[in-house]
């Protein structure tokens, strides 16, 4: 005998605390895969008996739902439920209302769904990976991971340099308001959606599919994409990428705006997009950068560098960026042998195509560290990215050619935020084995990277090293310094050319910001002892105008070496530090209580600051929403731009503030502060 419903109670506050999905809110049912939730029925006639009762219920997910793509699911009443597939059970006493637990497969395609209960009940709810389960692909076992890639709504990416991390806090906002609804919309946009939804909305059991399509959508350039990347000659008809301090208003704009790509993005916000989408779908996922991160297209593991006789870099497509970020999701592999489960590289910013399209992954970590090219997907790009090999040319005016010594390196220093705690975590290791280890060169044969394989190394009795001292900071005039180094025998005189310009984190040059060129320089036989210390004054009147956003000025020293004609470079990417955001929260931060925050930056320019405005925002903080404070006046020299600011925390828990001020002469200073917020 059918069950009579009259109408039912999807006790979707319950139901989201227990998927933990409640942050989502409670206004609707939204669950996870392979764990059941509960609904309360009310018969219209009848009670449920045991045995006797039945209830014939189908789960459908895409605009062509069928058992055959596994979007469409038949079942009926189990005396319990069955948490490997599809299943039933009610799970209280005989009686007119009914409590139902309904699960869905480990493996079934996320997204929207409506259920059917017999002929009387359609309910709707929205299902997700579910990293908590052990029957999901995604299933992550450490409490504290899944609070950190899964729940946490903010974090911290690393630009900077490699001898310099800086710190970029973000607010990913994968629960605010309507985030959720845009991260499926996305899936919906997707080419191969369009193309053929039934055959999509099937892939989307498989977070390998859905990462590699996520890969593709953050960027715009083969589809409707969230973003547009732009890395040279101003921002007009959008902003900054620096301009963004989270992931929330971005996909907003994106939504509202008929899905026409945001402008404009560079790879920590592509990154962090994909980050925040990865998480709000419950794949667990993390964003990392790769310092010194080699850009080679023509897969051959080696980056030629050509310079001229001044030590200046010749641009062309094959580049070493300063540093480069991608994110890692967490999934099973079962397409590759085992072993390669775990953390998967997949990378939004667009560099070259894969399979057609403008994507890459994901690939396991592991395939990279170990040479294995031939894993899916785009192993090979990745493995380029931090163990190409660096070979530099110098070009002569003759139009010869002759090679340069230089320690370049690539792949240093590859960073992630801590779980847990804002502390940099370095996973070179997950990477890379030891430099000079059997491991390595038995990676590199696998990988066919002779180049590295056969390279001696060169020491022609000439070091050249750039030195830098702890004061870079913008706004000051500092030194920077060549040292030299005569280990041979003999007396040298060589040629030196040490300059420096203001360079973009992609590598991309700009104006000269010091220069010398000493011709007679005389080197004694040394003991192993620096001979010459060379100092270059960078001013800020000179540098100041020329630096991008980015903070970076690269120095380079060239020596010529007269009697063998040997030329050795020496070259360093120095970050100039911004000014520290001071925030001070006024009053006890308590849920639901109005909040203010003394916000403070001392102006470290040797000019006034116009235009000055603070901006703040963070999840479950400000609304789902930006607040900025523009100051009435303008700012002298060593003096404060300072704001209070009001919001009201709507959760408890850890939040973080990010800040973000911006003026006319000093753009795009970010800065944070860790808030307690109580019940």
């Amino acid at each position: 005998m059918s069950l009579d419903i009259d109408r039912w109670n999807l006790e979707c506050e319950f139901n989201n605390v227990d998927h933990r999905t409640d942050l989502n809110g409670a206004e609707r049912l939204i669950v996870r895969r392979g764990q059941p939730f509960t609904i309360s029925l009310f018969l219209r006639s009848g009670s449920h008996q045991p045995g006797l009762s039945s209830l014939d219920c189908v789960a459908e997910t895409g605009p062509q739902p069928s058992e055959q793509y596994g979007t469409r699911a038949s079942f009926g009443l189990s005396a319990n439920v069955d948490a490997s597939c599809w299943s039933a059970a009610v799970t209280s006493p005989p009686g007119d209302m009914v409590a139902l637990s309904v699960c869905a497969a480990p493996d079934a395609p996320i997204g929207r769904y409506t259920l059917t209960l017999g002929g009387s009940g359609r309910i709707q709810f929205i299902l997700l990976f579910n990293p908590w389960c052990t029957g999901d692909a995604v299933y992550m076992d450490n409490q504290q991971s899944l609070a950190e890639y899964v729940l946490s709504q903010d974090g911290i990416i690393y630009r900077g340099s490699y001898k310099h991390p800086i710190t970029t806090p973000w607010n990913f906002g994968q629960f605010e308001s309507g985030i959720l609804d845009i991260c499926l919309r996305i899936l919906d946009m997707n080419p191969k959606c369009l193309k053929n939804p039934g055959k999509d909305c099937s892939g989307r059991r498989n977070p390998i599919y859905v990462s590699r399509v996520l890969s593709a959508m953050v960027n715009c350039n083969d589809d409707k994409g969230v973003l547009l990347g732009k890395w040279t000659d101003g921002y007009e008809g959008g902003v900054s990428p620096m301009f963004w301090r989270g992931s929330v208003e971005i996909l907003r704009n994106w939504d509202t705006e008929a899905c026409q790509p945001v402008r404009y993005g560079q790879c920590w916000v592509f990154a962090a997009v994909a980050c925040s989408v990865s998480r709000a779908l419950g794949i667990p996922c993390r964003v990392v950068t790769n310092y010194l991160s080699a850009h080679d297209n023509n897969g051959d593991l080696v980056i030629e560098r050509h310079i001229n006789e001044k030590g200046e870099l010749i641009q062309s497509r094959e580049m070493i960026w300063n540093y480069h970020c991608w994110v890692e999701s967490w999934m099973t592999r079962p397409d590759l042998k085992s072993h390669f489960d775990g953390w998967q590289v997949s990378d939004p910013t667009p560099q070259e195509k894969s399979e057609g399209s403008y994507c890459c992954g994901p690939v396991p970590v592991r395939a990279i560290k170990e040479g294995e090219l031939t894993f899916k997907y785009d192993a090979p790009f990745v493995f380029a990215e931090v163990n190409a090999d660096v070979v530099t040319v110098m070009k002569k005016p003759d139009g010869g050619t002759s090679r340069v010594t230089s320690a370049a390196v690539v792949g240093q220093k590859i960073s992630t935020k801590s779980v847990g705690s804002d502390a940099r975590e370095d996973i070179t290791h997950l990477y890379k084995y030891p430099e000079g280890s059997d491991e390595e060169r038995e990676a590199f044969q696998k990988a066919g990277h002779q180049n590295k394989l056969l390279q001696q190394q060169q020491n022609q009795g000439l070091d050249l090293a750039i030195k830098v001292t702890s004061d870079m900071r913008k706004g000051c005039d500092f030194d920077v310094f060549a040292v030299v180094t005569n280990n041979t025998q003999s007396e040298k005189k060589c040629r030196l050319v040490f300059g420096s310009c203001a360079v973009s984190y992609t590598g991309i040059l700009g104006d000269n910001c010091g220069f010398k060129d000493l011709l007679n320089v005389e080197l004694s036989p040394g003991a192993g002892e620096p001979n010459r210390r060379v100092p270059l004054r960078l001013n800020y009147s000179k540098y100041g105008g020329l630096l991008t956003e980015d903070n970076l000025i690269r120095v380079a020293a060239l020596l010529m070496d007269y009697s063998t004609r040997d030329a050795t470079l020496a070259v360093r990417n120095i970050v100039l530090e911004n000014p520290e955001i001071k925030v001070r929260i006024l009053g006890e931060p308590k849920e639901n209580r109005k909040l203010a925050a003394e916000i403070t930056l001392r102006n470290p320019l040797p000019e006034t600051l116009e235009n000055c405005c603070f901006s703040i925002e963070g999840a479950n903080l400000t609304a789902g929403g930006v607040i900025s404070e523009r100051l009435g006046s303008s700012v002298g020299p060593g003096e404060d731009a300072k704001v209070k600011v009001y919001f009201t925390p709507t959760r408890s828990g850890l939040r973080k503030l990010v800040v973000d001020f911006d003026s006319n002469q000093l753009c795009h200073v970010k800065g944070y502060r860790n808030v307690i917020i109580g019940k």
